[in-house]
């Protein structure tokens, strides 16, 4: 038996572990109690379109995400729309770049670091937030996992002219997906200059991220075009800089624990840069334009997650001569820690209480409120989502201020009437149900005509019923008993 567990042992590659560990993390209440937050319904009710149709949305709205939403259109038609179907491809990614940071750990330090590392990923919970989200950030994380090891593989030597043609293809998808993705390669770059890379390595990885740039610029400078989408991000402040800080401060301990060297390949040499880079490119970037979201930059947990296993290594080394059997279990123990220590705040991440809102949940409590011959409105107009990705649920209800649906019109949300015919549209109703954002979310009504839809409900109808679901807001109005100015 005994001679089997070994075998067993050496058989089993090292990077099956955490990839099985995120993946069980993935899927451990991977519906969050059945609901689905904004960001995630545009993906829902996009890859539900037909090709022509996403084609032709790109065009004015959202191109930066057009092949995720391509690829996400792909799995609904051959699964069916569900909730597992929309959060199953970043599971599975984010476990693959679990395995990634394991072989890459493996292969820089040893199996403590590559294990520490992997396990490590699996557990960051900026990791854990994404890790069950709709959307294509933790395809970035896989596709950035894989680039740094082919590109390590190359600068060991173990790598053929192929290799750098498919990390020139996943740098290239990983812009795709989302373009700024490409701040690895700045980190790439900075790993080659400090292991003092030769012309071998130096001519072909320029090619590559040449050609992955140039392909990558036409969407590029069309999205920009479409800049108006990320104008609610808010400028950079001194406070949004303290998580990087953190970060930061914890990856440079991580490699001082690993001891790196200039001229000699380490796991410091290539984490470091892949942890540091793209979050200090992301900033200067917002010093132009607000950019700084975490998410745009979550693959930069790779060089974190190295990091930490560098560290863990370290102390299983410093254990190692004094207590050679204690050491073995410093891993698991670790780990077990770090999980415990975490679970309150996986629990949360877990729960629909952790995202902003929840489309569902809204369209059922409209289901309940509704009455035959009710009108609806959404303030804003994005708040439109729950009935696209809900429909149900607003069976017999007439949205009198859409003028064009999100397909005709090629957007994500449609387009309404001017103010005027939807202050006309609405004095012609008894009752209207209002969806909006819950008052602690909410932006001030910007938009001509939601001021118009707010000023004509105020004067001219009488709230019968309001309720908070979870980030929104449904309001009933009556205007039975109440007569418009002549």
């Amino acid at each position: 038996m005994a001679c089997h567990i070994s075998i067993l042992r050496r058989r089993l590659p090292i990077w099956l572990i955490p990839f099985l560990s995120t993946l069980v993390f993935g899927l451990w209440g991977l519906s969050r109690q059945q609901s689905v937050w904004r960001d995630e319904a545009a993906t829902w009710q996009v890859a539900g379109r037909s090709v022509g149709d996403i084609w032709i949305m790109l065009g004015q709205v959202d191109a930066v995400h057009g092949l995720y939403y391509l690829l996400m259109h792909g799995l609904f038609e051959c699964f069916g729309p569900s909730i597992t179907t929309l959060r199953l491809p970043s599971v599975l990614a984010m476990a693959m770049a679990a395995a990634c940071v394991t072989v890459i750990g493996r292969r820089l330090t040893g199996a403590w670091a590559a294990l520490g590392g992997g396990l490590a990923f699996g557990l960051l919970p900026a990791v854990q937030f994404y890790l069950q989200e709709g959307r294509p950030y933790a395809l970035v994380a896989a596709g950035a996992g894989i680039s740094t090891l082919l590109l390590v593989n190359q600068l060991q030597g173990r790598g053929r002219t192929v290799h750098w043609a498919a990390y020139g293809g996943a740098v290239l998808v990983c812009a795709l997906l989302n373009w700024l993705s490409l701040l690895i390669l700045p980190a790439h770059l900075m790993t080659l200059i400090w292991t003092k890379a030769g012309r071998s390595t130096w001519v072909p990885w320029v090619a590559s991220a040449t050609v992955a740039i140039a392909a990558a610029l036409p969407l590029i400078l069309f999205s920009r075009s479409q800049s108006k989408q990320v104008s609610w991000i808010p400028p950079l402040t001194w406070h949004m800089m303290i998580g990087p800080a953190v970060l930061l401060a914890m990856g440079t301990v991580g490699a001082l624990l690993d001891r790196p060297r200039t001229g000699r390949l380490s796991l410091a040499t290539v984490a470091l840069p892949l942890l540091v880079a793209p979050q200090v490119g992301l900033i200067a970037l917002s010093l132009i334009q607000p950019l700084f979201l975490d998410r745009y930059v979550l693959f930069s947990m790779l060089g974190l997650a190295l990091l930490l296993g560098a560290a863990l290594n370290a102390a299983v080394e410093a254990t190692g001569p004094r207590f050679p059997r204690a050491s073995r279990w410093l891993v698991l123990g670790v780990v077990v820690a770090a999980m415990v220590a975490l679970l309150p705040q996986s629990l949360a991440k877990r729960s629909p209480t952790c995202r902003v809102d929840d489309v569902l949940a809204v369209a059922a409590h409209v289901r309940q409120l509704k009455e035959a011959g009710d009108a609806v409105l959404f303030i804003p107009a994005a708040r439109r989502d729950t009935a696209l990705v809900s429909p149900d649920g607003f069976v017999g209800l007439r949205d009198i201020a859409l003028a064009r649906g999100p397909v005709a019109s090629g957007t994500l949300n449609g387009e309404e009437a001017g103010p005027g015919r939807i202050r006309t549209a609405m004095l012609a109703q008894e009752r209207i149900l209002l969806v909006t954002d819950a008052p602690e979310v909410a932006r001030p009504v910007s938009a001509r005509r939601d001021k118009a839809k707010t000023a004509v409900l105020k004067k001219y109808f009488t709230v019968v019923a309001d309720e908070l679901v979870r980030g929104r807001r449904v309001t009933v109005y009556d205007r039975r008993g109440k007569r418009p100015d002549a």
